[in-house]
């Protein structure tokens, strides 16, 4: 009976581990790793057996969690692909969505790729600030709620996990002490007084409180399922006595081993691999745990045929992972060649401010692209973001040094701003408009010429500034608001004495009409500057004065003289200096004209005298002379115009 046994235990399916049992001290076993060959007592490696073992091995792993069997399977996401915001998203989404146990994998990834990405962006702004801040004595302290958000989500997953595997543990305890109970109850069942019948009932009930017992620590799985695979081959041997019975199990047990064989063929031509080699693992579990024996004569027939395709199965599964790793040595050359690049513009040298925000935007699209470029090989992973850290960090050295030096072009412009304020703030209450707000302009004018100040300050110098001279130009427009009333009504005092004027008669006397003209410009004067807008009243004055002027007995000098004198004053009453300007060029270039053309005139004359019909002058030369005294006149007469605005301006 006992060679039996032995013999039963080496060629069953291929799964015995070793255990302890007081019953099978003396029975040879085969282990996790070799198969012993009693023929030439070497050990052979069985790549077969090795490749069955470890999904065994992974079913141990997972039979720890009671709920493997009832959570779905959420496909793992290139994570590090995804930007911080994204990242939390998803975060928020699996744990408040999905079982603990289905989503702790993802949330560790997600957990490595955005604290990867965080570090990364806080170490930038620890930078900028330093950049900013190099005498300052205050600490870096960077709030980021992003980052706030995800800690909170994270707590909360692990808390849950806590509690999930908290209950777990009791629950994989009590499962333990359940199945080496019904251990216990096989050893006893072998009794020769009992009733074959009954022992088969009781038989049938331990195999279904096994199969419902639940998972159990993964460190005790192996060792209680072989004692328990153990005793139910004891209770089969002895059940030779009734072969009918164990014969019908046998084949029951057959052909549901044939089925599952059936079905792992159908999942080697499975396209997706990954989907068929979970369903192997759960067909694994169902051949170990949920059927029994098949015959001596079947039992190598079978367990060959289904270790054969779990093999095919595993050597397609690492033709995908072969492939995976070569996209992640393609990732890695992309990776590479991005932090070549960010290297080579941490050595371009620029001298602009917008030079170097094109720099940046460069450098941010290839940080974009380094982490969309996807997963390298593991062991270069930390080598990898280590160089593209370096090649980012030396950029930002080499823009900070940039930006040190303008700091202290700005901390000068900062000092010429404050003067300019000071300044402001010195005139902001003058009464002296004349004189002060040619002096605000220029100030303003000043501002406009300084450039940038440290941004920690820009916002509060300009206020002071642009608050004295709003205050200024708010008093200067109160004022001229006041003049505006005195221009109106001298405006309407202008218009009612236009009306009277039409009127005006002159008496052919020439030195009362004269005195009458005059008396009228005095009048017209005493009235005041009139709004800029409504200075086309002056234009109908002097076309009236023109007019009496044209009857006036006066020569034309002088007529041309008093219309002069009169427009002269309206412009200095106006204060409008840039008109007064523009006609003093203008009679510097009549005079000038006029002189030449002087000129050219007596050096025609000239000509004609030094002829032989000198003695007589022809009507020719009497006309140049004509022309001569006219332009004599007038230069006579332009001058005196420019000396009057000479003296007006002294004045």
């Amino acid at each position: 009976m006992l060679e039996e046994k032995n013999d039963n235990l080496l060629n069953a399916d291929g799964n015995g581990t070793d255990f302890v049992d007081s019953t099978t001290e003396n029975v040879p076993v085969e282990t996790n790793d070799v198969l012993i060959n009693s023929a030439d007592d070497t050990t052979e490696i069985n790549e077969n057996q090795l490749i069955v073992e470890a999904i065994a091995d992974t079913k141990a792993e997972e039979s720890e969690d009671e709920t493997v069997k009832e959570r779905h399977e959420i496909s793992m996401k290139d994570y590090d692909v995804l930007s911080m915001e994204e990242l939390v998203e998803e975060i928020s989404t699996l744990v408040t969505n999905e079982k603990i146990a289905t989503i702790k994998d993802h949330v560790e990834e997600i957990k490595k790729a955005f604290l990867n990405k965080y570090n990364h962006f806080i170490e930038e702004k620890k930078e900028a600030f330093a950049a900013e801040n190099q005498d300052a004595s205050e600490e870096f302290n960077y709030h980021f709620p992003l980052k706030t958000k995800f800690d909170t989500t994270y707590s909360l997953f692990r808390n849950q996990k806590n509690e999930h595997f908290k209950s777990l543990q009791a629950s994989l305890k009590t499962n333990l002490e359940n199945r080496l109970a019904i251990v216990e109850e096989l050893k006893e069942l072998i009794n020769p007084q009992s009733n074959i019948k009954d022992i088969l009932k009781h038989f049938n009930d331990l195999r279904e409180r096994w199969k419902n017992a639940g998972p159990i620590p993964k460190d005790k799985y192996n060792h209680v399922w072989n004692n328990y695979h153990f005793h139910v081959e004891n209770f089969y041997d002895y059940l030779h006595l009734d072969r009918e019975a164990r014969d019908i199990d046998f084949k029951h047990n057959l052909e549901q081993k044939q089925k599952i064989v059936a079905r792992v063929g159908e999942l080697v031509l499975e396209e997706d691999v990954n989907k068929a080699f979970r369903e192997l693992q759960d067909l694994h579990r169902i051949w170990k745990e949920d059927i029994g024996p098949v015959s001596r004569e079947h039992r190598e027939d079978i367990w060959n045929q289904f270790s054969d395709l779990t093999k095919q199965m595993h050597d397609k599964r690492e033709l995908l992972f072969e492939k995976l790793r070569g996209t992640e040595v393609e990732n890695l050359a992309k990776k590479q060649e991005i932090i070549a690049q960010i290297e080579v513009l941490a050595t371009e040298k620029v001298n602009a401010h917008t030079q170097w925000l094109a720099q940046i935007d460069k450098v941010e699209a290839l940080r974009a692209a380094f982490f969309a470029a996807g997963k390298v090989p593991a062991d270069v992973n930390e080598a990898t973001w280590s160089d593209f850290k370096t090649a980012v960090r030396n950029f930002n050295s080499f823009k900070n040094s940039f930006y040190k030096d303008i700091k202290k072009d700005q901390n000068d412009n900062l000092s010429k701003k404050q003067a300019l304020v000071a300044k402001a703030k010195g005139l902001q209450e003058s009464t002296d408009f004349a004189t002060s707000t040619p002096i605000m302009k220029q100030i303003q004018e000043e501002w406009k010429k300084i450039g940038h100040v440290p941004r920690k300050y820009s916002d509060s110098i300009w206020k002071e500034f642009r608050e004295a001279c709003n205050h200024y130009f708010d008093q200067l427009k109160e004022q001229k608001s006041e003049e505006n009333s005195e221009e109106v009504a001298a405006f309407e005092n202008k218009k009612a004495y236009l009306e009277t004027l039409r009127g005006f008669q002159l008496v052919g006397d020439h030195k009362t009409d004269l005195d009458g003209i005059k008396l009228h410009i005095q009048n017209w004067k005493a009235f005041g500057k009139v709004p800029f807008a409504r200075r086309h009243i002056e234009g109908k004055f002097n076309k009236i004065l023109d007019a009496l002027f044209e009857k006036l007995s006066l020569s034309k000098k002088d007529s041309d003289m008093m219309r002069f004198s009169n427009r002269m004053d309206q412009l200095s009453e106006s204060n409008d200096s840039r008109k007064l300007e523009s006609e003093k060029i203008f009679l510097i270039r009549k005079i000038e004209e006029v002189q030449n053309e002087i000129f050219q005139l007596e050096n025609n004359i000239q000509f004609f005298t030094n002829t032989k019909n000198a003695k007589k002058e022809n009507s020719i030369v009497l006309e140049v002379r004509k022309n001569i005294a006219i332009h004599k006149e007038s230069l006579e007469v332009w001058k005196e115009k420019l000396k009057q605005l000479r003296n007006l301006k002294q004045e």
